[in-house]
């Protein structure tokens, strides 16, 4: 690439990255925004500006979630007049304090005093909103606690004990492609005496299929925030005529296109090939598809010694770290004897590192996810990072010096044994089961980490900055153990 374009592609690439910080931030421009902290649960209140006696919404997160990743329904709401509260459970994304048998309606009830004592909230005028996890929660409180909450949103809803008359005015959502928890909403539907549309007396009851979601991309839908700030609007009888979509997440991606973009313009800076490996192509896939074997033994093995649910101080996230090692080892020893790393190959990692971060991460902190690690996870991170380390450097080495087209099946196929490892994974170990929920993530991350290969040539620098990134992203997503 030429350095007259690599230069015009940089300029574009700061553009945008400078543009998608506008977008998001400016969302925020008509609302409070305050970020709290009591008894040690990080909480985070969003509602209109100059607002007086508006309805007040609970709004929780599901399994290694945090609150940012329900941060579209409380724009949405907010932008509609209403005030939101949101918070961490226990041993999710900020909070540190463990997740025990009542911590989540303990959590939920702290969420509820602070709510109540913000100047605009109305204390009579009361819902809630949660997410999987969180339905659970929120569906149990408004059971428990009928004449305090006058709507429930339950998104991907788990279980609760509903019957015809609690909880007032239940609103189940499920994504289309997520079947089990479709089955669930049927199932609290037809204990909850059917469809009804009677919101004065509190028996208003609602199911909405959202189509072409599963688990998590249900959250950023806009059918979704739509369909619950329509169904809090008709149990309040407010009628408002806002039009806020939530585009964060377009914006995000826009960020972390231009973010790549502008490591592609200075690839050839840091671009390294002093150390070529003349690996088989036969060797490097043979070693690919016997790697999720080996790994799902050695996890079963350490399961009959061990809890496999809350290795490596993370739960679920330390198995799959362990996984990834696993299989790495047994496909690296498939493949040509390493040579020795350069020092600047561990300076282009990090590098790779500190640029995957901001651009993926950064944002993510006000989009979707808690990305700065606290730290008791900053603790973590580097035993996560490490196990995962084998995985990317047999990755680089099975791509170094290919074309497009073999970077491209080599995707394909990191992706589709990843996903059949899990699977097979979860067949033998069913307690991990959350994995489910992620395999859709995998064919995106290995997208990303093939184009940082085929951009830095480099087995060893692509190893370091893949693994330290993925490992950070293990330690930020899953809740303590």
């Amino acid at each position: 690439m030429k350095k007259s374009l690599r230069l015009v592609l940089a300029v574009i690439a700061l553009a945008l990255i400078a543009l998608s910080w506008w977008s998001v931030l400016r969302v925020q421009t008509s609302l409070v925004v305050r970020k709290m902290e009591r008894q040690q649960i990080p909480l985070l209140y969003i509602a209109p500006k100059n607002a007086q006696n508006v309805p007040g919404v609970l709004i929780a997160h599901g399994y290694a979630g945090s609150k940012q990743l329900m941060l579209a329904y409380a724009y949405t709401l907010a932008h509609a007049g209403y005030a939101t509260m949101l918070w961490d459970f226990n041993s999710h994304a900020a909070n540190t304090k463990p997740l025990e048998k009542n911590s989540l309606q303990q959590n939920l009830n702290l969420a509820y005093t602070v709510l109540v004592e913000q100047p605009e909230v109305d204390k009579s005028r009361l819902a809630t909103l949660g997410h999987s996890m969180g339905s659970g929660a929120v569906m149990s409180a408004a059971i428990n606690q009928a004449s305090r909450y006058a709507a429930t949103v339950a998104v991907s809803p788990t279980g609760a004990s509903i019957t015809a008359n609690v909880p007032r005015n239940l609103l189940l959502q499920a994504g289309s492609w997520e079947n089990r928890f479709v089955g669930n909403a049927k199932r609290l539907l037809q204990a909850g005496g059917g469809e009804n549309s009677n919101f004065a007396q509190g028996k208003a009851r609602k199911l909405v299929v959202i189509s072409n979601a599963e688990h998590i991309t249900i959250l950023f839908r806009h059918f979704s925030h739509q369909a619950a700030k329509d169904w809090l609007n008709s149990t309040f009888g407010i009628n408002n005529q806002s039009n806020y979509v939530d585009y964060r997440m377009l914006w995000y991606f826009l960020h972390l296109l231009a973010w790549l973009t502008l490591l592609a313009a200075i690839a050839p800076i840091l671009a390294d090939s002093s150390i070529t490996y003349k690996t088989g192509q036969l060797k490097s896939w043979m070693g690919l598809l016997i790697a999720p074997f080996v790994a799902t033994g050695i996890l079963m093995l350490i399961n009959r010694v061990s809890d496999i649910d809350g290795l490596g101080g993370v739960l679920v996230g330390g198995a799959v770290s362990i996984w990834f090692g696993v299989a790495g080892l047994s496909w690296l020893i498939a493949m040509a004897p390493l040579q020795l790393p350069s020092a600047r190959a561990l300076v282009i990692g990090i590098t790779l590192f500190i640029i995957l971060s901001i651009g993926f991460g950064a944002m993510a902190q006000v989009v979707w996810l808690e990305w700065w690690l606290i730290p008791a996870r900053l603790q973590i991170f580097p035993i996560l990072a490490v196990a995962c380390f084998p995985w990317f450097l047999a990755s680089g080495v099975a791509q170094q010096n290919l074309n497009f087209g073999q970077r491209t099946l080599w995707w394909l196929g990191q992706s589709t044994v990843l996903i059949g490892g899990f699977i097979l994974v979860l067949y033998f170990l069913p307690q991990l089961s959350f994995i489910y929920l992620l395999l859709p993530l995998f064919p995106v991350f290995m997208a990303i980490f093939s184009f940082c290969s085929e951009l830095l040539n480099n087995a060893w620098a692509y190893a370091i900055g893949s693994s330290l990134f993925f490992g950070w992203v293990l330690a930020s997503a899953f809740p303590l153990s």
